[in-house]
């Protein structure tokens, strides 16, 4: 739990009781690899804050597989839009790993958010992640596909360790075999 209090100390330092409440919340569970732990068309009823491992969101286009992000440690995972709003998802989040991580379901969250810094946590953290979202798109969009692989090895290592080549393929937009040829370019 202190990797979940670290983090979030990172964005606003918190008193005790609100610790302690994060602390009586937060629940520790365990996924085993290539499980799913955000269903499409089922509504998203927990976030997760990843301890060990590593979850990839992904979602059909055209009857196919697109990965849009790998998760690994120490970050959070949710279905934004599915979650927030307690819609179905659009989205699908599958373990690429065993995975232990920290959950908090929809219900504790409206209860921690009723503790003034956890709430101040919530925001720094939403409009933090909004926006390197935003700026990581916009970035990425016009990167080569080589550039892109070298971005992720160089700011995202873990992803690159802990994903099939595969699902790093369809991150970035390419066929495997043209991941294969990028990756033996590079080393």
């Amino acid at each position: 739990m202190e990797e979940l209090i670290d983090i979030i100390n990172s964005f606003q330092k918190l008193d005790n009781e609100t610790e302690e409440a994060i602390r009586k919340f937060f629940i520790v569970e365990k996924f085993e690899k290539n499980e799913f732990i955000i269903e499409e068309d089922k509504i998203c009823r927990k976030v997760y804050f990843i301890k060990s491992g590593a979850v990839r969101r992904f979602c059909f286009e055209n009857d196919e597989e697109v990965t849009k992000w790998i998760y690994t440690d120490n970050q959070f995972v949710t279905s934004m839009s599915s979650f927030f709003e307690q819609k179905p998802s659009f989205e699908i989040f599958q373990t690429c790993e065993e995975t232990i991580v920290y959950s908090l379901s929809y219900s504790d969250e409206q209860l921690l958010l009723e503790y003034p810094l956890f709430l101040k946590f919530h925001l720094k953290q939403l409009r933090y992640y909004l926006s390197k979202i935003n700026e990581f798109h916009h970035l990425f969009r016009v990167m080569t596909a080589e550039r892109k692989y070298l971005f992720l090895l160089e700011s995202f290592p873990q992803i690159i360790q802990k994903t099939k080549l595969k699902h790093i393929a369809s991150l970035i937009g390419v066929s495997q075999e043209t991941l294969s040829r990028i990756r033996a370019g590079i080393i």
